[in-house]
């Protein structure tokens, strides 16, 4: 079984929370691929600006997919801020444009399976993920960060050994930390023979339908603040 080393997992730790600010400048191509769709939300923003102390969901297609939010969690005041293809990476990239200025308790993110299809190893997302925790908590020391497990998919099956060191691994690390959340959804999206179940995703394989979205609405909740 994989299992983390746990003092490579406090000194990986120890270098982002001793640095001065890990957040990489945004490269030519980040700026370019993604202008568009921050200036997007800083325009949304400008007319409604999503109210601070709430609750921010972040990351990449699943997330911008998700367009029940509101009516999912009633009782919170939630907002999305997914962009499509998207790495951990981009959400770092962005975070002074789309999550600082919101100042939220919360941070519901879901990402990594995009890194790992671009091969990246388990370690790299962990490495990534941390970085992002550690800009948000310097910045925002209180905002709860929760991360949804990386989805275990028809289409992208053939990494699902390093989908489930990734999960393993962010799982043993939320639990350094009690302002993170480690939402194991990856487990009921499976069916008995091992397989992701079939009812919960679109025809493309990789994206969930909404009894797909019902089933994290339904695991998610429980983690709002």
């Amino acid at each position: 079984m994989f299992k983390f080393h746990l003092p490579l997992l406090l000194w990986m730790i120890a270098q982002f929370a001793s640095a001065a600010d890990p957040l990489p400048p945004p490269s030519a191509s980040d700026v370019a691929k993604w202008g568009k769709v921050i200036a997007a939300f800083e325009k949304a923003d400008s007319t409604k600006m999503p109210p601070k102390n709430g609750i921010l969901f972040i990351g990449s297609s699943s997330i911008r997919r998700w367009k029940t939010l509101s009516e999912d969690f009633p009782n919170h005041p939630v907002y999305n801020r997914g962009f499509g293809g998207s790495q951990i990476a981009d959400s770092l990239h962005f975070t002074d444009r789309i999550v600082l200025p919101y100042k939220p308790r919360q941070i519901v993110m879901f990402a990594g399976t995009n890194d790992l299809n671009v091969d990246k190893s388990p370690r790299q997302v962990l490495a990534d993920f941390i970085a992002f925790t550690q800009r948000i908590h310097r910045h925002l020391p209180k905002t709860r960060i929760s991360w949804i497990a990386i989805t275990p998919s028809f289409k992208r099956w053939s990494q699902i050994d390093r989908v489930r060191k990734t999960n393993r691994i962010v799982a043993e690390f939320c639990a350094s930390d009690p302002r993170l959340d480690y939402l194991d959804t990856a487990a009921k999206m499976l069916a008995p023979d091992g397989k992701p179940r079939p009812d919960i995703f679109v025809s493309d394989g990789l994206h969930l339908n909404a009894k797909g979205y019902a089933l994290w609405t339904e695991i998610v909740r429980p983690f709002l603040k």
